[in-house]
């Protein structure tokens, strides 16, 4: 690895090191980060975005790319999240980036630059805020606008009911046609279908099972409790028992007990 001196701010005294180096794939690999024009460098801030990154190696050739992540990964192309409030991941430590670079060239300028002195990266016109201006932006990034929150959820409610209707009518014209083997597929439809539970249904259903629980756990809850049951049964069969022996002894005498 190459050592690369940058600052965030004119005012720093200690340069961070960013590491970098030329990134060396396998054979077979995604072409997500071509080898000779992909440059891997660690120790990236948190706080340090793609678009610092770019303007910083842009002085070394054309920036095609630049994907940072939490650790070195298979060079896979990432999904971009489409909710600006839902799935979003807060960042803490330090991560890994791919520069990519139109020509390879630009790989071999990038780890030259470490022989220049302290590179600054935020500039009057481009900022990169930290410290107390990072949280600030942060905690105001954090409140959440109700407006925007609801026309995103009413979006995404009105491209389910329609991703709901598109089965639904695609089950109707399905129903009752046979296969290429004669056969018929069976649905629900046209049964009392099950309606959904609402929520005070819900919360009945909840408190009978606490109550047969309660029960269960309130029958013979100590040790003595369920000898004393056991015991109680005991006796009871021996009574039962003697009972039979007396009455068996009475037909005897009356000689009306035929066993055959």
């Amino acid at each position: 690895f190459a050592a690369l001196a940058v600052k965030f701010g004119e005012r720093q005294r200690s340069p961070h090191y960013l590491l970098v180096k030329e990134h060396q794939v396998r054979e077979g690999a995604g072409a997500t980060h071509p080898p000779r024009r992909t440059l891997f460098v660690l120790n990236v801030p948190p706080y340090c975005s793609p678009d610092a990154l770019s303007r910083l190696f842009s002085r070394c050739g054309h920036v095609q790319s630049v994907d940072i992540g939490d650790k070195p990964g298979q060079g896979e192309k990432k999904e971009k999240l489409t909710s600006k409030f839902f799935d979003r991941k807060t960042v803490t430590g330090f991560q890994v980036a791919y520069v990519v670079f139109r020509k390879p060239a630009g790989v071999q300028a990038a780890k030259a630059l470490s022989q220049e002195g302290p590179l600054l990266i935020s500039t009057e016109s481009h900022p990169v805020k930290t410290g107390i201006s990072k949280w600030i932006a942060s905690y105001a990034a954090s409140v959440v606008d109700r407006e925007e929150l609801k026309a995103e959820v009413d979006a995404y409610m009105q491209d389910y009911d329609e991703k709901i209707a598109e089965e639904e009518a695609k089950a109707a014209e399905e129903e009752g046609v046979p296969d290429e083997e004669g056969w018929v597929k069976v649905t629900r439809k046209g049964r009392k279908p099950g309606l959904p539970r609402t929520e005070a249904a819900n919360l009945r259903v909840l408190e009978r099972e606490k109550q047969k629980r309660a029960r269960k756990e309130l029958l013979n809850f100590y040790a003595w409790q369920h000898r004393e049951t056991k015991r109680e049964h005991i006796a009871q069969l021996r009574k039962k028992f003697e009972e039979d022996k007396q009455r068996i002894a009475l037909m005897r005498a009356q000689r009306k007990f035929r066993p055959y």
